[in-house]
């Protein structure tokens, strides 16, 4: 299926306050000038190289989230334009991103990345990890970085209970971080659909829906944290 039509066809099943951001790795400029051209304007990418390199020469009003897992030597190549990093998963990394955002007098948005999959290939912080970070107030003197939520994916599995699962162990951790209210910003991201087919993820979006991770009017089967949510497709 053309990438625009795809784009098309999921972005009409999602509520009007969620953002839909197009997974550009590995696809050519010009596929993702299609979707730029369309009105797309938030595009993912797993390395860093690949990044930079279409930032160089793609519009320069695009908003780049940098989705895949990051080493603490490639922060500085990305932070003086990066929209926001998906995958914070230990405290030197948020430690690395603050000092390379200070540096060029930005506040990076950021997403902590929660490990909920029992796969070796996951990264990220434990439940219990980010609950005791926020009890001992270990983000607080990282200024050129703003929280803005969670981010985790779900194990890669066909098992539907065992995926409502995870993403319901993240819920709670995110609604236990608002009661505290050591969360602010308003952006969430979970994932289910990467790692699927295309013509799964409206028939998902409306399984999420059904089993109360999801509403009309809040959420995403990216999260169903918030107002405001991030759904992922591969363009």
């Amino acid at each position: 299926m053309d990438c625009v039509e795809n784009y098309k066809n999921i972005k009409k099943t999602l509520p009007e306050n969620v953002l839909l951001l197009a997974v550009s790795k590995t696809k050519p400029e010009e596929e993702i000038m299609k979707l730029y051209d369309f009105g797309c304007r938030d595009f993912g990418e797993n390395k860093v190289q690949e990044l930079s390199k279409k930032y160089e020469v793609l519009p320069k009003d695009i908003r780049w989230h940098q989705i895949g897992h990051l080493q603490t030597n490639k922060i500085k190549y990305i932070i003086p334009f990066v929209y926001m990093i998906h995958s914070i998963d230990s405290i030197k990394l948020a430690e690395e991103v603050n000092k390379q955002a200070a540096k060029h007098g930005r506040v990076v948005n950021c997403l902590l990345q929660i490990k909920v999959a029992e796969e070796e290939t996951k990264f990220g912080f434990s439940i219990n990890e980010v609950a005791d970070l926020f009890k001992n107030n270990a983000f607080a003197a990282l200024k050129n970085i703003k929280l803005c939520g969670l981010m985790a994916m779900a194990t890669n599995m066909d098992d539907e209970t065992e995926i409502l699962k995870e993403f319901s162990a993240v819920k709670n951790l995110y609604n236990s971080l608002r009661v505290q209210r050591d969360f602010h910003g308003n952006v969430r991201r979970l994932s289910s659909c990467r790692k699927r087919g295309k013509h799964d993820c409206k028939n998902r979006l409306n399984d999420f829906r059904r089993k109360g991770l999801l509403t009309k009017k809040r959420g995403s089967v990216k999260t169903a944290l918030s107002p405001s949510k991030i759904k992922r497709i591969t363009s």
